[in-house]
């Protein structure tokens, strides 16, 4: 038996369909000694730089590690005592949930309907997800979000879901199920290819795809429904972002253009469960979720059906009448002490530092990147402020590469499908900081919101709206300056 399935045993292995009260203290407590144990592995040892290296991306929270656990390890800047909450987090996101009920206690309850039994099977290696090769490939990284357009009626509930459910469907497809449920649907891929010639005669194809969804298990959705494929993000930096004052976020915003230089970025005003009002959006491909632990709970909750007590009831429609009549895994099924240790894993997972092996090229791709405006909506740098919650983020200097802003992206790249103020063209800028080391990670990783990108070279192309002077620009670019431009973003 697996060390960790120990620590998640069941106290009684009577069958039952709703958990009783469980000492959440003991259990933790041994996971973190398992935990600690089975992390040594993950950890870099590689002697930092001093500290004025710029190489610091984020900040004191940065690691120095190149290999394929670069994106999983805890901020440098945690105590020694802080970190087994990293680790039982950590084990918590990796290990597989289960089919209720289970002598797995502590992480039963998968489904009804689910997309993957791991936050892994989605963020591979806590990197990013991966968009399927073709019409039978595995789709299990990405995602496809579901709604219907609002009417006079529905229109209120944009306030607090950003979009309106499927009737059928939900918001999310979910394409697995437990025994004796019927997933909702399957995921089919197809690709058409076009070629762009840059101004040097290279050639790079691009290719587009067309997500379709077959055998629909509960009946044919409808002329109105609106899909919008979604491939995992990297998980590191998350409570950095979270860090950055509102105030410095706004200061970026242009949503008139007033300045006049073509760009216009936005706020997403989405709602914040936990407040219980509106906040600004800075997770999610269109900025839709305001913290990491509304984003976290929010990804329990679709991704592998677990309830949890801001999202206490599985996501079943009223035709789905094996999903509701499916056994739980307890009351929530993610309890506040396990989501307290994995939210706070989130909040810590370190930025891998920025590389200098091609000074020069780099730096001439660095000049290239700010002359061609990518640095108007890729923000380089920020000061985090005070996160009460987490006081080893705080006033940190970070280069993320984001403005956490929504920007017009252009009809190529539009999924017209709203989510709160993002319309259907807009998408969040999202993070370049470790980007060069994302295939690394995971060979299969892709980029850009529905993967379709297999190379950094291939994302700028497809770049149009706000951004398309930029992508121009790099199409005009000369072999050596583009080559310079690719080696900056893969330093970083």
């Amino acid at each position: 038996m697996a060390a960790f399935e120990l620590i998640t045993r069941k106290s009684s292995s009577a069958p039952r369909s709703r958990r009783g009260p469980v000492s959440w203290l003991s259990v933790l407590t041994l996971a973190a000694l398992v935990a600690l144990v089975l992390s040594g592995c993950e950890r870099s040892t590689t002697a930092p730089p001093k500290p004025e290296n710029p190489s610091r991306s984020g900040g004191a929270t940065t690691v120095f590690d190149t290999s394929d656990k670069a994106y999983s390890l805890p901020a440098a800047n945690i105590p020694i005592t802080k970190r087994d909450r990293f680790f039982v987090g950590n084990a918590f996101f990796k290990q597989p949930w289960v089919i209720a009920p289970a002598s797995t206690d502590a992480r039963d309850g998968l489904g009804p309907m689910y997309n993957t039994n791991t936050c892994q099977g989605c963020h591979i290696k806590d990197g990013r997800g991966h968009a399927p090769v073709g019409p039978n490939a595995d789709s299990v990284s990405l995602l496809i979000r579901l709604s219907i357009p609002p009417t006079k009626q529905t229109r209120g509930d944009l306030g607090k879901f950003g979009a309106i459910p499927h009737p059928l469907y939900g918001g999310q497809l979910q394409d697995r199920a437990i025994p004796g449920v019927t997933p909702e649907g399957r995921v089919e891929v197809t690709y058409t290819e076009h070629a762009v010639t840059l101004a040097d005669a290279s050639v790079v194809k691009l290719r587009k795809p067309r997500f379709e969804i077959k055998d629909w298990g509960y009946g044919a959705p409808g002329d109105e429904l609106m899909i919008s494929a979604r491939v995992a993000p990297p998980m590191i930096g998350l409570g950095l972002l979270e860090a950055i004052p509102e105030q410095a976020i706004r200061k970026g915003a242009d949503p008139d253009d007033a300045d006049g230089d073509g760009i216009s970025g936005r706020v997403n005003t989405v709602w914040d469960f936990d407040r219980d009002q509106t906040a600004m959006g800075r997770y999610g491909w269109k900025a839709g979720q305001p913290s990491v632990r509304q984003q976290t709970t929010a990804a329990f909750a679709g991704d592998m059906g677990l309830t949890s007590s801001r999202f206490p009831e599985d996501d079943c429609r009223p035709v789905q009448e094996a999903c509701l009549q499916a056994a739980s895994g307890g009351t929530p099924e993610v309890s506040d002490a396990i989501l307290d240790e994995v939210v706070f894993y989130a909040e810590h997972v370190a930025v891998p530092a920025r590389r200098f092996d091609k000074p020069k090229q780099q730096a001439q791709g660095e000049a290239l990147f700010k002359a061609s405006g990518c640095a108007g909506c890729h923000t380089p740098k920020f000061v985090t402020g005070e996160h009460k919650d987490a006081p080893y983020l705080s006033g940190q200097t970070i280069t993320p590469y984001t403005d956490l802003l929504l920007h017009d992206m252009g009809e190529e790249l539009a999924d017209h499908r709203p989510e709160f103020s993002a319309s259907g063209s807009e998408w969040r800028t999202p993070p370049l900081w470790g980007i060069g080391l994302a295939k690394t990670v995971s060979s299969k990783a892709t980029f850009l919101h529905d993967g379709r990108a297999r190379t950094l070279l291939e994302a700028i192309l497809w770049h149009g709206g706000e951004a398309r002077p930029a992508r121009d620009s790099v199409v005009q670019m000369s072999r050596a300056e583009r080559e310079a431009l690719l080696a900056f973003l893969n330093s970083l």
